[in-house]
């Protein structure tokens, strides 16, 4: 299936056929939270084989004994502990708390314990045994920066700490007026719009010549999405498209609002029934 220009790798659509920005941390909040979860899985798997051991000599085992105890201490350090705590947690960590990310599903959804032991096996062999080499690796050239154990789990870091949007409301501009009464945006993707919007609130703050290659791209980008197309500047043009569809989502709102107080009655329970709703 061919992704129309506009569309991005981390949007998802919803089973009611909503466009979900599903953000991926990127590589530098990945080896943060994973630097931040290699030492915290470390050290209580050195306490662990210290305890084991402890353990062993207060029991006076045999070789045999001490080193089927030091290897299960390993195995619930390296392995055991990953699992229990993304389980349990949803796909959360020490350090993707501390980064602002959860483990989910491609599809968005949460993780289980089938996905929390593919990553836990895969990472003792891509982190602890490589020492991150291939996991780094892996990460470098993913879309989603996922590891291998991401990509055979079907998983991947989402990141969920995100500023709130500024509402945006520039209007048309004098010019493109006469233009704006008759422009159809109704076929640019919602993704490709929320770039529009942030580039608008951006720009300002921005260098002047990002600002303008990063405009004419947008610009160039939104041209094939929007009829007829007014002959005006990029940042004039990028203007006139964000308010045209932002005024016209705020009038499909309020029509379906006023539809939705028209049948508010007859949605009603008759007389003496309870609603259940």
């Amino acid at each position: 299936m061919s992704m129309a220009r506009g569309d991005r790798l981390d949007e998802l659509v919803s089973g009611e056929a909503v466009a979900l920005d599903a953000r991926p941390a990127n590589f530098a909040l990945r080896a943060a939270g994973g630097a931040i979860d290699l030492l915290v899985m470390l050290a209580a798997t050195a306490l662990g084989l210290l305890l084991a051991a402890l353990l062993s000599a207060s029991l006076g085992l045999e070789q045999a004994g001490a080193t089927a105890l030091t290897t299960a201490a390993a195995v619930l350090g390296l392995v055991g502990l990953p699992i229990a705590v993304e389980t349990l947690s949803g796909g959360r960590s020490l350090g993707r708390l501390a980064i602002g990310a959860r483990i989910v599903r491609d599809d968005g959804g949460a993780i289980a314990l089938r996905h929390a032991s593919i990553r836990a096996l895969l990472g003792v062999v891509e982190i602890v045994m490589t020492f991150g080499g291939i996991a780094i690796l892996t990460a470098l050239v993913s879309t989603r920066t996922k590891r291998l154990g991401d990509h055979l789990a079907g998983t991947y870091s989402r990141h969920e700490r995100v500023p709130k949007p500024v509402p945006l409301t520039t209007p048309v501009p004098p010019g493109l007026s006469d233009w704006a009464r008759t422009a159809d945006v109704a076929r640019m993707p919602d993704a490709l719009a929320r770039r529009i919007a942030h580039y608008l609130r951006q720009s300002a703050r921005m260098q002047p010549a990002s600002r303008a290659r990063l405009g004419a791209a947008l610009a160039e980008e939104a041209r094939a999405f929007v009829a007829p197309v007014p002959a005006a500047p990029a940042d004039e043009f990028l203007t006139a498209v964000a308010a045209l569809r932002r005024e016209r989502e705020r009038v499909a709102l309020a029509r379906q609002d006023a539809v939705l107080g028209r049948l508010e009655p007859a949605l009603r329970p008759p007389h003496g029934m309870p609603d259940r709703g």
